[in-house]
C-alpha cells in the first residue's frame, strides 16, 4: 500500500508556471501557448508608454480572449516596485515579472514602447516600435492571422 501511495503521489505534476504577475500571483505557462500574443514592453519614465497603456487596456477588452495581452517592465522591476509602477500607469492586464524574451526569441529593443506579436506556435511575427493604438494592433493581428497557414 505504501508503494501505491508513493507512485500515486509521483504522478501528480505541479502546474507549470511562467513566473508571477505584478500581484505576485503565478502565471500559468498555458496562458503563453497556443494563441496569438501581444507582448508590450514599457517603463515608468517613457512618456509614449504612459499614453499607450489605456489603448492596451482597451485592446484587452476588444480581444476578449482571442489573444493574450501581456506587459513587461523594460527595467526588470520586481515585487512591490513592479506592482507600484504598473498601478501608477493604470495597467489592468497581466504584467509578467519574468521577461519572456528568451522563451519567444524576442530581440532586446533600444527604444520604447515596443510591442511584439507572437503567433500560436511561439514565433515572433511582427515588431511594432513606438506608441500603438488598439485599432492598429487589431489590424496587424488580422493581417497576420490572414497570412497564417
Amino acid at each position: 500500500m505504501l508503494i501505491t501511495l508513493l507512485l500515486a503521489s509521483c504522478g501528480d505534476k505541479p502546474a507549470e508556471h511562467a513566473g508571477v504577475d505584478q500581484h505576485g500571483q503565478p502565471v500559468a505557462a498555458s496562458r503563453l501557448q497556443d494563441q496569438w500574443l501581444v507582448i508590450n514592453y514599457w517603463a515608468i519614465w517613457c512618456a509614449p508608454c504612459r499614453k499607450e497603456i489605456p489603448e492596451l487596456n482597451r485592446l484587452v477588452q476588444q480581444l476578449s480572449g482571442q489573444a493574450g495581452v501581456f506587459a513587461v517592465n523594460f527595467d526588470g522591476k520586481q515585487g512591490e516596485a513592479l506592482a507600484k509602477e504598473a498601478n501608477e500607469l493604470g495597467i489592468t492586464f497581466t504584467v509578467l515579472a519574468q521577461d519572456p524574451a528568451n522563451r519567444f526569441n524576442l530581440p532586446r529593443s533600444t527604444a520604447l514602447p515596443v510591442t511584439y506579436l507572437v503567433d500560436p506556435s511561439g514565433k515572433l511575427r511582427q515588431t511594432l516600435l513606438g506608441e500603438q493604438t488598439a485599432a492598429g494592433i487589431l489590424e496587424h493581428l488580422a493581417s497576420l492571422q490572414g497570412d497564417s497557414p
